[in-house]
Protein backbone atom coordinates (compact mmCIF):
# COMPACT_ATOMS: atom_id res chain seq x y z
CA UNK A 1 0.00 0.00 0.00
CA UNK A 2 1.34 3.43 -0.97
CA UNK A 3 0.96 5.98 1.81
CA UNK A 4 2.93 8.73 0.08
CA UNK A 5 -0.10 10.92 -0.73
CA UNK A 6 -0.28 14.36 0.85
CA UNK A 7 -2.32 17.30 -0.32
CA UNK A 8 -0.54 20.35 -1.78
CA UNK A 9 -1.66 22.71 0.97
CA UNK A 10 -0.69 25.86 -0.92
CA UNK A 11 -2.87 24.86 -3.87
CA UNK A 12 -5.57 23.64 -1.47
CA UNK A 13 -5.69 27.01 0.28
CA UNK A 14 -6.61 28.70 -3.01
CA UNK A 15 -9.75 26.57 -3.42
CA UNK A 16 -13.19 27.57 -2.16
CA UNK A 17 -14.79 25.59 0.66
CA UNK A 18 -17.11 24.08 -1.96
CA UNK A 19 -14.16 22.87 -4.04
CA UNK A 20 -12.41 21.50 -0.96
CA UNK A 21 -15.48 19.64 0.27
CA UNK A 22 -16.19 18.47 -3.28
CA UNK A 23 -12.72 16.92 -3.41
CA UNK A 24 -13.30 15.35 0.00
CA UNK A 25 -16.56 14.02 -1.44
CA UNK A 26 -14.59 12.18 -4.12
CA UNK A 27 -12.46 10.36 -1.55
CA UNK A 28 -15.49 9.62 0.63
CA UNK A 29 -17.20 8.08 -2.41
CA UNK A 30 -14.09 6.10 -3.34
CA UNK A 31 -13.79 4.71 0.18
CA UNK A 32 -17.44 3.61 0.32
CA UNK A 33 -17.22 2.08 -3.16
CA UNK A 34 -14.05 0.18 -2.19
CA UNK A 35 -15.72 -1.01 1.00
CA UNK A 36 -18.73 -2.29 -0.96
CA UNK A 37 -16.31 -4.20 -3.24
CA UNK A 38 -14.47 -5.61 -0.19
CA UNK A 39 -11.32 -3.85 -1.43
CA UNK A 40 -9.73 -3.20 1.96
CA UNK A 41 -6.52 -1.67 0.58
CA UNK A 42 -8.44 0.68 -1.72
CA UNK A 43 -10.74 1.66 1.12
CA UNK A 44 -7.89 2.42 3.52
CA UNK A 45 -6.05 4.44 0.86
CA UNK A 46 -9.16 6.54 0.13
CA UNK A 47 -9.80 7.02 3.86
CA UNK A 48 -6.19 8.18 4.31
CA UNK A 49 -6.55 10.71 1.48
CA UNK A 50 -9.92 11.90 2.85
CA UNK A 51 -8.42 12.43 6.32
CA UNK A 52 -5.56 14.45 4.81
CA UNK A 53 -8.05 16.62 2.90
CA UNK A 54 -10.27 17.07 5.96
CA UNK A 55 -7.24 18.09 8.03
CA UNK A 56 -6.04 20.56 5.38
CA UNK A 57 -9.50 22.15 5.24
CA UNK A 58 -9.90 22.35 9.02
CA UNK A 59 -6.43 23.83 9.37
CA UNK A 60 -7.32 26.64 6.96
CA UNK A 61 -10.69 27.25 8.59
CA UNK A 62 -9.14 27.48 12.04
CA UNK A 63 -6.50 29.87 10.73
CA UNK A 64 -9.35 32.01 9.32
CA UNK A 65 -11.25 31.68 12.62
CA UNK A 66 -14.21 30.32 10.66
CA UNK A 67 -17.14 28.74 12.45
CA UNK A 68 -17.29 26.26 9.54
CA UNK A 69 -14.42 24.35 11.13
CA UNK A 70 -16.95 22.80 13.54
CA UNK A 71 -19.12 21.51 10.69
CA UNK A 72 -16.14 20.06 8.83
CA UNK A 73 -14.86 18.38 11.99
CA UNK A 74 -18.31 16.94 12.63
CA UNK A 75 -18.55 15.71 9.02
CA UNK A 76 -15.15 14.03 9.44
CA UNK A 77 -16.29 12.37 12.67
CA UNK A 78 -19.53 11.08 11.13
CA UNK A 79 -17.66 9.86 8.04
CA UNK A 80 -15.04 7.96 10.05
CA UNK A 81 -17.69 6.44 12.32
CA UNK A 82 -19.67 5.34 9.26
CA UNK A 83 -16.80 3.95 7.20
CA UNK A 84 -15.46 1.85 10.08
CA UNK A 85 -18.87 0.69 11.40
CA UNK A 86 -19.34 -2.90 10.24
CA UNK A 87 -23.05 -2.75 11.16
CA UNK A 88 -23.74 0.45 9.22
CA UNK A 89 -26.95 0.36 7.21
CA UNK A 90 -26.76 1.26 3.49
CA UNK A 91 -29.15 4.18 4.09
CA UNK A 92 -26.63 5.81 6.44
CA UNK A 93 -23.88 5.53 3.86
CA UNK A 94 -26.11 6.89 1.10
CA UNK A 95 -27.21 9.80 3.27
CA UNK A 96 -23.61 10.73 4.02
CA UNK A 97 -22.63 10.42 0.36
CA UNK A 98 -25.52 12.76 -0.57
CA UNK A 99 -24.33 15.29 2.03
CA UNK A 100 -20.85 15.40 0.51
CA UNK A 101 -22.11 15.30 -3.09
CA UNK A 102 -23.96 18.58 -2.50
CA UNK A 103 -20.58 20.28 -2.10
CA UNK A 104 -19.28 18.78 -5.34
CA UNK A 105 -22.36 20.04 -7.17
CA UNK A 106 -22.04 23.49 -5.58
CA UNK A 107 -18.37 23.67 -6.58
CA UNK A 108 -19.28 22.96 -10.20
CA UNK A 109 -22.10 25.49 -10.17
CA UNK A 110 -19.82 28.20 -8.71
CA UNK A 111 -17.14 27.88 -11.40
Amino acid sequence: MDNSYTVDRDRWSKMSIFEQMGNISSEVGRSFNAKRRNDNDGCIQAVSRAIDLFDATVSLLIKEKSIRSKEVLRAKEVYLNTIFDETCEPEETQSLERYFMQYAVAARLNR
